[in-house]
């Protein structure tokens, strides 16, 4: 902030009301060895937030820290996303922070898989109800990569067999092809197909 010519009130004002934003009021005057881990992480996320940017970026933000830790510091991240309306992208291969952000892009092999978008419906009773779509990324190739749950699940490889329907396209097992390998099994279970 002294960088880019804010007085000192104004960056001391600054620095209190993003200390105070991601629980850190009383670390105000602490150095780093005076903090923990996960009120470091928070301290940088302030720093980061402090000449009001549009975008943060976190690589793996919570990857040294045990579980507890790091739900203080994503509920920092979030804070700074819904207070202070400052997009936050974060990369993790953490499972616990991508399953609860509205906006996940999975890469799987180094190309972007999927993307989930999730948000909140009202149900039937009123009451508030996660809601999420996962979404299959078609590049400009018309290649896709199908999410490996739904393919395991489904005994999907190698091969899938595809029909075009008139509003979509279907995509099925090679059932096919499986029962043939499983006709020309051989007798002796030891041997390979």
């Amino acid at each position: 902030m002294r960088l880019a010519g804010a007085r000192a009130r104004t960056r001391r004002e600054r620095s209190v009301e993003l200390l105070e934003l991601l629980g850190l009021g009383d670390c105000l005057h602490h150095r780093p060895d005076q903090m923990s881990g996960g009120e470091q992480q928070r301290a940088a996320i302030a720093v980061a937030l402090t000449n009001e940017p549009k975008v943060l970026l976190a690589d793996e933000p919570t990857g040294e820290l045990d579980s507890a830790t790091a739900a203080e510091v994503f509920s920092a991240l979030q804070k700074a996303n819904v207070e202070l309306g400052v997009t936050v992208l974060i990369v993790t291969h953490d499972p616990a922070v991508s399953s609860v952000v509205r906006r996940v892009v999975a890469i799987r092999d180094g190309r972007t898989s999927t993307e989930t978008h999730r948000d909140t419906t009202a149900g039937d009773d009123g009451e508030v109800v996660p809601h999420a779509v996962e979404y299959a990324v078609l590049d400009r190739a018309g290649r896709l990569q199908l999410p490996r749950d739904m393919t395991e699940a489904l005994g999907m490889r190698d091969l899938v067999r595809l029909e075009a329907e008139p509003d979509h396209i279907g995509v099925w097992p090679d059932r096919r092809r499986r029962r043939n390998r499983k006709s020309q099994a051989p007798q002796d279970p030891q041997e390979p197909w």
